[in-house]
């Protein structure tokens, strides 16, 4: 909309076992201009969580990157599935603008990327227009195969060494393709080993080049050990078998006694959730210790990536350049195991789910500090330019990431509260005895959380047109859905009911959202800007535009992807007639 690409900023300049965080927060200062145009590495990891302490067993990375940098403990994927969460990161947008929204075609994978324009304009691309060198090595999407590899070869790169599938997440089995070479297969080799030995080369490649880098090293840890019969086509034909990750040799004996965190939410007595969720059985205690002995091995897995933290810091710091480099720490999405009874895996809307590790330290990055400002993979594109000093993108979804004392003090008063979660699709469960009873359908929904400091909050609204409220604060296992109490309870101090019609109204306008619209939603419902967060919405002023005015979200069907005429209405399409002007005496 014109008024929206009007608003936009046009472009933006730079502006063993350790304990884990240090909650402090200091003040101002800019983040500086280096002499020399800093570097980057960016580590991303797979199916990492953050709600089950994984990185309180990674002693490297409390070491070189949370003790030197700065944690963002409320980071979020906006899709909880490896590719299109990915794809999110890498162009600054959410899901339903990407429309990757799958790990296969026809609605993901990268063949649908590639179709989608996306090979022609992503983070590489712009990184390297801006006079940068690229690597990556590691796993980068789903169905991008030993077959279309060169269908085309992925742009951007100036040096890259792909995980390819079926064998991405073989352990022991991974093929690996450099360049624009054929792929060569690495039976019996540990697949981080590999990794490890082609990240040292590019970042030794990458310093000998005298020029700024960006290098990618993006282990397949601690996803599950995957192989496959049949890996494309609909998820129904899918044919494959699961086990748990597999640690190098070394590591297999570590955390014997490491168990999955009991939370409330931890294999419960009764049941919670909606849809496909509330009708999961309690798992037998032999499915639990299974679980417990998946969750071992994710955390032996993961000490392989801590090792290679390590080595990178080692050679940056040989090479000189440490000071002058960006770290940045992530995964794509997070993972649950025997929460809410579920079996391991992730594409679920809980925190276990899309709350998910970022840690940052570089120059002008605060030290040993963690925040608890908002932030999500759609934030990390436009970051990334800021942070090399190069023009953002009027398109961006997200909006930069403070990375100084300043900022980070700025954005905890002033930056934005909400994410938006979005899925599409199948559910399914990775651990044992996996099979096509696993697979979940109907697994369609949008989500948003809204967190501040005096509220902390979690809505959705299912394919199926059910109903999830959760109050944080009071209830972080998330087992009390308060839509079903709605017109007897209350919350933050009113009748759920006149809540739930706020957040209903938010997430109208996020589910089809594009560009500034999606960082300052309450602005389009509220032109006069006189709304910034839920608090400011829930001024009895309102009460008539939200509870009886405002238009409801409300799905027409369920499907696997995103088809605009299943998801009801669209604020981008039907959402204006339902702003609220205080200058005029209705609505316009």
């Amino acid at each position: 909309m014109i008024w929206t690409s009007l608003y936009y900023w046009g472009f933006c300049l730079f502006g063993q076992q350790t304990p884990f965080l240090n909650p402090q927060l200091q003040v101002p200062n800019s983040v500086p201009k280096p002499t020399v145009r800093p570097n980057v590495v960016f580590i991303l990891t797979d199916d990492q969580d953050l709600r089950m302490d994984s990185l309180d067993f990674m002693p490297n990375l409390q070491k070189h990157l949370v003790e030197q940098g700065t944690f963002y403990r409320r980071h979020y994927c906006t899709v909880a599935l490896c590719c299109p969460s990915r794809v999110s990161l890498w162009t600054g947008k959410t899901a339903h603008n990407t429309n990757v929204t799958d790990v296969n075609p026809p609605y993901g994978g990268y063949p649908k990327f590639v179709s989608q324009g996306l090979n022609d304009n992503f983070l590489p691309i712009w990184l390297q227009e801006a006079g940068y060198s690229t690597y990556y090595t590691g796993k980068l999407f789903n169905a991008h195969t030993v077959d279309n590899y060169h269908s085309p070869h992925v742009n951007g790169f100036n040096g890259s060494d792909f995980l390819l599938d079926p064998f991405t997440y073989q352990y022991l089995n991974s093929t690996y393709q450099r360049n624009r070479e054929p792929p060569v297969h690495h039976e019996g080799e540990h697949t981080l080993e590999v990794l490890a030995k082609k990240a040292y080369g590019f970042l030794d490649d990458a310093v000998e080049a005298d020029n700024p880098f960006f290098l990618t090293v993006a282990p397949v840890a601690p996803h599950s050990n995957v192989k496959f019969d049949v890996a494309q086509g609909p998820i129904d034909d899918l044919i494959a078998e699961f086990s748990p990750p597999i640690p190098l040799e070394r590591h297999a004996h570590l955390f014997q006694d490491a168990k999955v965190p009991r939370t409330a939410n931890f294999n419960p007595a009764g049941p919670s959730g909606v849809n496909w969720i509330k009708t999961l059985a309690r798992q037998s205690q032999e499915n639990v210790d299974y679980n417990d002995h998946f969750y071992r091995n994710r955390l032996r897995a993961l000490q392989g990536v801590d090792e290679l933290i390590e080595g990178i810091v080692e050679r940056l710091q040989k090479h000189d350049v440490l000071d002058n480099t960006y770290i940045v720490y992530s995964t794509d999405n997070g993972y649950h195991i025997g929460q809410h009874r579920l079996q391991p895996g992730k594409e679920c809307g809980f925190e276990e789910d899309i709350n998910i590790p970022l840690v940052i330290r570089g120059p002008g990055v605060p030290k040993n500090v963690t925040t608890g400002i908002v932030t999500t993979h759609t934030d990390l594109a436009p970051t990334f330019l800021r942070l090399i000093g190069a023009p953002t993108r009027a398109d961006f979804d997200g909006k930069n990431i403070p990375t100084s004392e300043g900022e980070l003090a700025n954005a905890s008063v002033k930056r934005h509260e909400h994410v938006n979660v979005e899925y599409w699709g199948f559910a399914l469960g990775e651990g044992k005895d996996w099979d096509r009873a696993r697979i979940h359908h109907n697994n369609t929904y949008k989500a948003l959380r809204v967190i501040s400091e005096t509220y902390n909050l979690y809505y959705s609204v299912w394919c199926n047109n059910e109903h999830e409220l959760y109050d944080l604060q009071t209830d972080p296992s998330q087992l009390q859905n308060l839509f079903a109490e709605r017109h007897s309870q209350t919350l933050l101090g009113f009748p759920v009911s006149k809540v739930t019609a706020r957040l209903d109204a938010l997430l109208f306008v996020l589910k089809s959202c594009k560009g500034r619209t999606c960082v300052e939603p309450w602005h389009a419902l509220h032109p006069d800007r006189n709304v910034e967060n839920l608090r400011h919405a829930l001024s009895s002023r309102f009460d008539r535009f939200y509870e009886l005015q405002q238009k409801k979200i409300e799905y027409n069907r369920c499907e696997d992807g995103y088809i605009v005429d299943a998801e009801g209405p669209q604020f981008e399409k039907d959402g204006l007639v339902y702003r609220y002007n205080s200058r005029w005496s209705d609505w316009v």
